[in-house]
């Protein structure tokens, strides 16, 4: 049944769920939630800035980190629209065509994320197992095709899938589960015939995110028995070191995605609420975190981020 004021099942429009129950607060909501933001796209845009302007900073692991950046802050742009709309009570309803491109949007970015943590691996890798021919092997050129290739895997073959929402009827209320659109949301209220979508994108989950961690894990496998040969514990203590924020990384990505899939699964008993803020941290959680923990972790970045700050204060 739709609730008062909600869209009706013959319209295009769609109603945006906030924290359903919480609507009063939402005035106090919106200020960690504008923070959170603010805080992932200046986060993000002082990474990219740094790399961009330090010379000694165009390497091939800097340049995959900015890929990083740049990702993590279109994920924020993709969805501060509709999340801070609803808490600041600009807007409720949101149309099909806006919604399907938004989900296009959130689940490119989530395989791209996916992707340019493997490819960050792939560079730990080369750089700790094959050194000498880290440079013959990481060139410019090739660093140029595989970004082309990252961003064709992840928006390439969703395609399909998001077109065929546009087709679909919706004849259930427009009531979604979160404060912007997925794809899996959509397909919950559509009544027809939903199969090809839901086994091509269990598929795309298969041969993007699983096989993505897969190979994440055996490149690291081949880390540790590499830098376990190493006699100087020293040496071997330098190379962890090195892999320290992509590890880190890896995790902020994973474990929201994980947590996710599992109250979805084995949740359903749970609060609405507990849904809808597991959706917020999977979309908010990396784009906030990745730039602190290279901030932290790396010295490079550090140090640019302190000189900065220092030139802004004299």
């Amino acid at each position: 049944m739709l609730t008062p004021g909600s869209p009706s099942m013959n319209t295009s429009s769609f109603l945006l769920t906030g924290f359903s129950g919480l609507e009063h607060q939402y005035p106090w909501l919106s200020i960690p939630f504008s923070s959170v933001y603010a805080m992932v796209l200046l986060g993000n845009c002082m990474v990219l800035h740094v790399i961009w302007t330090e010379t000694s900073l165009h390497q091939p692991m800097f340049y995959f980190l900015a890929m990083l950046a740049l990702t993590d802050l279109c994920m924020g742009l993709s969805t501060v629209h509709t999340v801070l709309g609803i808490l600041w009570g600009l807007i409720q309803e949101i149309s099909l065509n806006f919604c399907i491109v938004q989900s296009y949007f959130i689940h490119g970015l989530s395989f791209m994320e996916s992707s340019v943590l493997l490819t960050m691996a792939f560079d730990r890798y080369i750089a700790i197992c094959n050194p000498l021919r880290y440079s013959s092997i990481l060139t410019n050129s090739r660093i140029i095709k595989i970004g082309l290739t990252i961003l064709g895997r992840s928006f390439f073959f969703i395609t399909p899938a998001i077109i065929r929402l546009k087709l679909f009827h919706y004849c259930r209320p427009h009531i979604l589960s979160h404060s912007f659109c997925l794809h899996q949301d959509l397909l919950r209220l559509a009544c027809s015939d939903i199969r090809f979508n839901s086994y091509y994108a269990l598929m795309l989950v298969i041969f993007t995110l699983l096989l993505d961690a897969v190979l994440i894990l055996i490149s690291y496998i081949l880390i540790i028995k590499s830098v376990l040969a190493i006699a100087s514990q020293e040496e071997q203590r330098k190379s962890f070191q090195t892999c320290i924020s992509h590890v880190c990384a890896v995790l902020v990505f994973y474990i929201p995605i994980i947590s996710l899939t599992m109250v979805h699964r084995f949740g359903k008993h749970l609060s609405p609420i507990v849904h809808v803020l597991m959706g917020n941290i999977y979309i908010l959680f990396p784009p906030l975190m990745n730039p602190i923990i290279y901030s932290v972790k790396t010295q490079q970045i550090r140090s640019r981020i302190l000189k900065l700050f220092s030139l802004k204060l004299c």
